[in-house]
């Protein structure tokens, strides 16, 4: 297939960076000269990932392949291993050159990795970019030249970076004069494994990166002045909800941060430092995964080996059910059923619920999470269940066990969030609590007309005492050891 010019293609190996605007990987692949074929793989690592993610991944892979068409581009899908596809691809293409943006999870590293080193051994340039971070992990370092392990100090080192400016979306884009074929995304299945609970997330699941820019610039205008005080309730629309978008790649940090440096001053500028500092929790998430990647599998603290997990088992699945008979924890699980996400502040309850009331291994949370969350992020995810478990870097104390009960007294005072979600002795139950009837296994056999549980299937007292007692028998046996 010969190239429009002189110069032969590039293929841009795009991953969970799905967009036009402020991609460095396709910003060069143009700058070449040459004709640019976008290509998109399921590999066994993009396949590796859970039914939430693929289901939301391929909702990004249609949006995408609509823009690159009003540019007159092609987005084309091959399913195999990375490195065969690529190098398939670039002797029908005549590409001499493979380009894309880095990931920091492991075993996408690993797979980059060996695609770069293998693609040089034959004579193909191939280079990677910067398109998912404010900073790359290694060029953050504590004053003694290592990695950070705190936030705060982190959040220091970073706030007042230079960070560089968003690269605007291509207005053309360069073809080659002929495209090489394609796989049928339909043909793929990706959002199978979702089955019923795939028209209800559709419903509620704005997608493409049109709609991420839409929705940064509607939360800047009309939600972020109550960010910092309200952004723990979920009653009030005071959040961004650009998790998802985040996940996949249809904005990135750089853009957000760009847009909401002018409001670092003024009367939205507390408002606005709290927005970026969630933000750059995300970069700190990276920045330990980077350096530690077994956070993802294992304890980040060692000795967190001998603690007393319990497996997964009757209470782990009634959490995963939302029918712990606490409210404050089943609304939040079936939050994250109806939507495909959970509001942070419950996310933690939950997360809190599981680990110290019923001492499930926070890896039985991770799991969960990483099959059902749209946002689903692997360093967010393994920074968030360690953090709240207690084995994690810069983690709240394990004998810090949330009350859930006061929890939602608290932030949700009026029981608006856990009526919006649960169903059961509800006269009028809200259409998202029927949702979740819609959207759950039918092997569990759950029904809106069931009874809400009597009792919680782990008590508040009595889970506290029992976390209490675990963690000082465990550090009694580690400090005399």
């Amino acid at each position: 297939m010969p190239a429009a010019n002189d110069i032969s293609p590039a293929l841009l190996w795009l991953r969970r960076d799905l967009r036009l605007a402020d991609n460095p990987a396709l910003h060069a692949a143009i700058e070449r000269g040459g004709p640019v074929i976008p290509v998109w793989i399921l590999d066994p690592v993009a396949e590796a990932t859970g039914a939430a993610h693929r289901w939301r991944m391929e909702g990004s892979l249609r949006a995408l392949a609509r823009d690159l068409e009003g540019l007159g581009a092609r987005l084309i899908l091959r399913r195999g291993a990375a490195l065969d596809v690529l190098r398939d691809l670039a002797k029908e293409t005549g590409a001499d050159a493979v380009l894309w943006n880095r990931l920091y999870d492991g075993p996408a590293r690993a797979r980059d990795e060996a695609v770069k080193s293998a693609l040089r051994s034959d004579g193909l340039e191939a280079r990677s970019f910067n398109g998912a971070l404010l900073h790359e992990p290694w060029t953050v370092e504590t004053g003694q030249g290592g990695p950070y392990k705190v936030y705060t100090p982190y959040w220091r080192a970073v706030a007042e970076r230079v960070v560089h400016e968003p690269i605007a979306a291509p207005s053309r884009w360069p073809s080659p004069q002929g495209w090489p074929a394609s796989d049928a995304l339909d043909a793929w299945g990706m959002a199978a494994d979702m089955r019923r609970g795939a028209p209800v997330l559709a419903e509620r699941v704005e997608i493409g990166e049109r709609a991420a820019l839409q929705r940064l610039a509607a939360f800047l205008e009309e939600d972020l002045r109550a960010y910092a005080e309200e952004r723990d309730r979920p009653d009030r629309e005071a959040t961004s909800g650009l998790s998802h978008h985040l996940a996949v790649g249809e904005i990135s940090p750089r853009q957000i941060w760009a847009a909401t440096q002018p409001r670092r001053q003024g009367a939205v500028a507390k408002p606005a430092q709290k927005f970026l500092q969630e933000l750059v929790w995300r970069e700190f998430a990276y920045h330990l995964l980077h350096h530690s990647p077994e956070m993802a599998t294992d304890n980040w603290r060692p000795e967190w080996s001998a603690f007393p997990w319990r497996e997964d088992g009757e209470a782990a699945e009634a959490w995963r059910r939302g029918r712990t008979g606490i409210e404050a924890v089943d609304a939040a699980m079936r939050e994250l059923f109806v939507t495909g996400r959970m509001h942070n502040r419950f996310r933690m309850i939950a997360a809190n619920y599981l680990t110290k009331h019923m001492l499930v291994h926070w890896k039985v949370g991770e799991a969960w999470f990483r099959d059902t969350l749209v946002d689903w992020d692997p360093a967010s995810n393994a920074l968030g269940w360690q953090w709240v478990a207690g084995s994690g870097p810069d983690a709240a104390p394990y004998f810090r066990v949330f009350n859930p009960q006061t929890q939602a007294e608290k932030f949700d005072p009026d029981g608006v969030y856990r009526d919006r979600f649960i169903a059961e002795g509800r006269a009028k139950p809200h259409a998202d609590a029927l949702a979740f009837f819609e959207a759950a296994p039918r092997a569990w056999g759950l029904s809106p007309g069931d009874r809400y549980p009597d009792k919680p299937i782990v008590g508040l007292k009595e889970g506290r005492q029992q976390a209490l007692d675990a963690y000082q028998d465990w550090k009694s046996r580690r400090d005399a050891a």
